[in-house]
């Protein structure tokens, strides 16, 4: 089928879902294509009782007529389209063979023919227009509205379209940004991993930047426009989705790769073995039977169904063990890997923080325990990932948290409530240690843990009690159990280990990627660096899998020469942009795809081996001698046949369990 590129975003933001709704998904029959193919489906099975059952034909003969009309008309009717460029479309050969199999007497054959390939372009136009609904979806990241402040300080609403460069607006509690920028004002937590995958909220104060669909913790901002609305990194995203999708070069299974000679060849011959013999006298009758005859066993259908049964069949194993690719085309593509890019949170780690040090101060008088139960009992009325991730650490630990009083939280600083009678503080130690109450030394210590902290790549959270610091507890995303050995296995398999991607900052990058195995680190990515990061890759030769689950991931996604996603945290738009999707969320499941699809390509191979004697020796035998209509028939469905238990041999658990290593 012809790989049909992303339509065409809408022209304006009137047209799209607003802000708390749902973006519209296309449903099934709104698709004409889907439409058709469910009618020729239909038809086609109404008939085929009919015919098993033996009823007359004039019972089943028109329906069958109809299901050639329904599935065929469109494909055949852009073939014809087609030709006028002089091009010669796989889909209007199919429905020649398909009403050339009708025409000798095999109506079933070819109706059933016409009936795979309708099913194939609905499922391609479904495909396509659920990936433009999320694309158009994406827009409702960033609100439809925002409260620019007056020249009095008054505050309007105004819709984000109407803002300009240098306008300040007003971001409440809890509200997304309307447009990119930098804080005036005001101090607060702002999770960004919309834009660069992080699942921890970043603390912004005067002088940072933020962006676009972002949105607002506790505090409030005041932020100068820097950027127009339609330029915001949210819009580009959605722009180099689009792009990636639309300029992705057109990809073909291996024998639609030679089609185009060998479609022109067989017609070419076809009329040569029907025109000839009458040139000198033979009768029209038998020129045409044997011509009917020449054209079913050299047709390519043979050749392209001898194609599909390795890579469907390895499609649905990989569907067995949690993986879903999306076409036959994908699972081809994905054995033509020979460079990795990877996503670190959420496809590298588990995209959670978890509690990796709890470091008690000399001369505190805490030790680990002592020290983790206040801080979790202050922690424990907050929202903050930060905080969650303490509580979970004492609750794991089965520690008994005494009640919090007086709780307050400070945006970009900490918390601060008071625990058995103790003022307890936690939060960023360079907000809170200068604040600290205590002599030079233990700042000093606290300081020089905080920086040791930091530089082996975790967030560090300062505990103090009664203003003076009592300890350290350490925060960083936890890497994934099958991570190294997803990495090695992936690096035996394509030659090179595979490079690490990422929003993140350096330290921490350069800490998970050690751990992994990973040397090529690229830290501090916007999604635009991301592509250009895939798109350096693919420019020196290689054709790069990339794996990752956010929307910052989309467009990096859609540009590789084969996506992959991370099911269970990946947002819909990196779904949908994906090629294959890991709907179990296990790694380790990305090497044993990849190698899967290298086996059904060699299968693939081995078929049109198979399927080439077959059609070979079929030919050769009406050519030279008089092959009988039955027998040609016979032959041609039998190598399909062949190919196709063949094919199914990657079915078999076993076939998995080889790939899996």
């Amino acid at each position: 089928m012809n790989t049909s590129t992303l339509a065409p975003p809408s022209s304006g933001r009137g047209t799209l879902p607003r802000e708390g709704t749902a973006p519209r998904r296309t449903r099934v029959l709104a698709l004409p294509e889907a439409r058709w193919a469910l009618a020729a489906l239909v038809l086609f099975l109404a008939a085929l009782s009919l015919h098993l059952a033996g009823a007359p034909a004039w019972t089943w003969g028109p329906l069958y007529a109809l299901t050639y009309g329904a599935g065929g008309w469109e494909p055949g009717w852009a073939g014809l389209l087609a030709l006028r460029d002089k091009v010669l479309d796989v889909d209007l050969l199919m429905v020649v063979a398909a009403l050339g199999a009708a025409a000798i007497g095999q109506a079933m054959d070819g109706a059933l023919l016409i009936v795979i390939f309708a099913t194939s372009g609905a499922l391609e136009a479904l495909a396509t227009a659920r990936t433009a609904d999320s694309v158009r979806g994406l827009l409702d990241l960033a609100p439809v509205t925002a409260t620019r402040l007056t020249a009095a300080g008054e505050g309007e609403r105004v819709a984000v379209e109407a803002l300009n460069v240098g306008d300040t607006i007003l971001v409440r509690p809890g509200e997304r940004l309307g447009a990119d920028g930098r804080v005036l004002d005001g101090a607060s937590d702002v999770d960004q991993a919309t834009i660069t995958g992080e699942p921890l909220p970043v603390a912004k104060a005067e002088g940072d930047e933020v962006f676009a669909g972002t949105l607002n913790g506790t505090g409030v901002l005041r932020v100068r426009v820097g950027r127009d609305t339609s330029d915001s990194v949210i819009a580009r995203i959605v722009r180099m989705v689009e792009e990636a999708s639309g300029t992705k070069a057109p990809t073909q299974l291996f024998i639609e790769k030679v089609e185009q000679r060998y479609s022109l060849g067989m017609v070419a011959a076809t009329l040569a073995v029907f025109l000839v013999p009458l040139a000198f006298g033979a009768a029209l009758t038998g020129s045409l039977l044997r011509a009917m005859t020449f054209m079913i066993v050299a047709s390519p259908c043979a050749v392209v169904l001898a194609t599909m049964p390795p890579l469907l069949s390895a499609i649905a194993n990989a569907g067995r063990h949690g993986v879903l690719v999306k076409s036959a085309v994908v699972m081809e593509r994905l054995g033509e890997t020979d460079a990795v890019a990877l996503d670190k949170t959420g496809t590298l780690t588990e995209g959670i923080p978890r509690l990796t040090d709890i470091r008690p101060l000399a001369g505190s008088g805490l030790d680990e325990t002592e020290l983790l139960t206040l801080a979790a009992a202050a922690e424990h009325p907050s929202e903050h990932p930060l905080a969650r991730a303490v509580v979970e650490a004492a609750r794991d630990r089965g520690l008994a948290l005494p009640d919090a009083q007086e709780f307050t939280s400070a945006p970009g600083v900490g918390i601060t409530a008071t625990v058995g009678g103790r003022d307890i503080t936690a939060g960023a130690p360079a907000r809170l240690l200068d604040g600290a109450r205590a002599d030079d030394a233990l700042s000093a210590r606290a300081a020089a843990v905080a920086r040791e902290l930091e530089y082996g790549g975790r967030t560090a959270v300062v505990v103090t009690v009664d203003d003076v610091p009592a300890g350290l507890l350490g925060i960083a995303d936890r890497l994934r159990a099958d991570a190294g050995a997803t990495v090695s296995a992936l690096t035996d398999l394509v030659g090179s280990a595979p490079v690490l991607v990422t929003g993140d900052n350096p330290r921490a990058a350069a800490r998970l990627a050690a751990e992994a195995g990973i040397d090529d680190v690229r830290a501090a990515l916007l999604p635009e660096h991301k592509v250009a990061a895939v798109r350096e890759l693919q420019e020196s030769g290689r054709k790069v899998l990339f794996v990752g689950d956010g929307v910052n991931d989309a467009p990096a996604l859609a540009a590789a020469h084969t996506g992959i996603a991370m099911g269970r945290a990946g947002s819909d738009l990196a779904l949908e942009t994906a090629d294959a999707v890991i709907v179990r969320d296990e790694l380790r499941t990305v090497p044993s795809v990849i190698a899967l699809s290298r086996r059904a390509r060699r299968l693939v191979v081995q078929n049109l081996v198979i399927a080439g004697v077959f059609i070979a020796a079929l030919v050769a035998w009406d050519l030279i001698g008089t092959l009988p209509l039955p027998l040609g028939v016979a032959g041609h469905e039998g190598s399909t046949v062949v190919v196709g238990l063949n094919g199914l041999r990657l079915l078999r658990e076993s076939a998995w369990q080889r790939a899996a290593g």
